[in-house]
């Protein structure tokens, strides 16, 4: 399986929309502001397989000191082969060294994140006003 991961891909609202709902995840619903959200990030990674967008996430940071990854998804018929992996393997060279990374894992994904070095914070309990509906 030969993946492009970048950092500088151009994407279009149709192939990010249809990965948005291969995962069931309601921001597919609001097509405008996702991807100008994901466009507008302070990084965009991108996983593809023979050109097809199979895998997308997302960091928003200050650029110095704190890093928060808000979106991280392969679409369902590739998960488990390893294209998290290169996406976050390719977010943490630019971000390795900042004091602070942060996401918000739910359900299974928790495991993922725990395998590639990330683990609960402490005591903090995370929290949230949320207009979605997969949660």
């Amino acid at each position: 399986m030969n993946i492009a991961i970048s950092l500088n891909d151009r994407i279009t609202t149709e192939e990010v929309v249809a990965l948005y709902r291969a995962n069931q995840w309601s921001s597919a619903e609001k097509p405008v502001q996702l991807i100008n959200a994901l466009r507008n990030s302070h990084s965009l990674v991108t996983a593809r397989l023979a050109e097809e967008l199979v895998g997308i996430g997302n960091a928003i940071s200050d650029g110095h000191l704190v890093v928060y990854y808000p979106h991280m998804l392969v679409h369902p018929e590739h998960q488990g082969k390893g294209i998290g992996r290169l996406m976050m393997e390719a977010l943490g060279k630019r971000y390795f060294w900042f004091h602070q990374q942060m996401l918000t894992a739910d359900g299974e994904a928790t495991g993922f994140y725990e395998r590639i070095g990330f683990s609960r914070a402490g005591r903090t309990v995370p929290m949230w006003v949320y207009a979605g509906t997969e949660h």
